[in-house]
């Protein structure tokens, strides 16, 4: 926090949205960036559903992230949704990046989910700033000639090397970014780092959990909603939630042998609950079959997607 006021005429603020296919890094990269965890992150594709946004205070600057999900090729009325989110987005947003899997790219070049978002800014006619990630671990000759292909496209102003994980190249990015949104006053108090309710979070977390505890395809049947909400006397907070599956068969796995999974799932996302709200929190996990939970206009307004898209 800052010791003296900024005279308003010198203040910063702006919107900048976060793209790139599913598993680019985008949540640990505007965690890193925020200085704090406001959006989930897991080993597994499409972990993000809804828009988070992240809010970094850089001097005069107040930056308002947009982690998006990935853009990829949608099939289903949820991932239809969320590519839709992400494109809207980036479309209000002041400024874009767009975040590449360096390791990912090294190797195999650009993929078909970031050849679309490319060809999209090119339609759009403004640019974007890129970013590639994980170079820690990328091989660097096919990276710069990769590099210069993608200038060569136009679509890009700048091109960074970053690692969201060390930190390698972010404080360039950071003074990208000050620099980059326009003048005018901040529209959060400077020590908010996300404007995402705390109900929702708390949801995001067990899923979180739910990400890491499963095997490969069930987390994307599942969805958690923070049923209820009870602030007790002694500062503590009491919190009910729903897991719901889509499938009887995905009930037990949940579970687990003697109910160990899902208290494994609520002791961890308990643990950190406490730590992000610094106070004792009681969280009770329930799970309940609903086959058509994706089908639900409810959990789309809850994660601010369109329903329609």
């Amino acid at each position: 926090m800052n010791d003296t006021p900024i005279p308003p005429d010198e203040t910063r603020c702006g919107f900048v949205a976060v793209l790139g296919a599913p598993n680019a890094g985008k949540s640990t990269l505007v965690n890193a960036l925020v200085g704090s965890k406001v959006s989930i992150v897991s080993p597994k594709v499409q972990t993000t559903r809804s828009i988070v946004r992240g809010i970094a205070m850089f001097g005069a600057s107040q930056v308002i992230f947009v982690d998006t999900p990935g853009i990829f090729a949608p099939k289903k009325r949820l991932e239809r949704a969320m590519v839709a989110a992400a494109k809207a987005s980036a479309a209000d947003a002041d400024a874009v990046l767009l975040l590449v899997d360096a390791a990912k790219a090294a190797k195999k070049g650009i993929d078909s989910d970031e050849e679309r978002i490319i060809d999209d800014l090119k339609i759009s006619g403004r640019q974007a700033l890129l970013a590639f990630n994980k170079v820690d671990v990328a091989a660097k000759e096919p990276l710069l000639h990769l590099t210069s292909q993608l200038n060569a496209t136009g679509a890009f102003s700048e091109i960074f090397f970053i690692s969201a994980l060390t930190g390698e190249g972010l404080n360039l990015l950071r003074d990208k970014f000050a620099a980059l949104v326009p003048q005018g006053p901040w529209m959060f108090p400077e020590d908010e780092v996300s404007d995402m309710p705390m109900r929702l979070l708390a949801s995001e977390i067990t899923r979180e959990k739910l990400f890491l505890n499963l095997r490969q395809e069930l987390p994307y049947s599942v969805a958690v909603d923070t049923e209820s909400w009870d602030e007790k006397t002694d500062g503590s907070v009491r919190i009910e939630q729903i897991i719901y599956v889509s499938r009887e068969t995905h009930r037990p796995i949940v579970l687990g042998n003697g109910g160990q999974r899902i208290k494994t799932i609520g002791a961890s996302a308990r643990a950190e609950l406490e730590k992000m709200f610094d106070r004792r929190v009681h969280l009770f996990l329930h799970v309940k079959v609903n086959e058509r939970w994706n089908e639900e206009r409810g959990f789309y307004n809850a994660w601010g997607l369109d329903f329609n898209a």
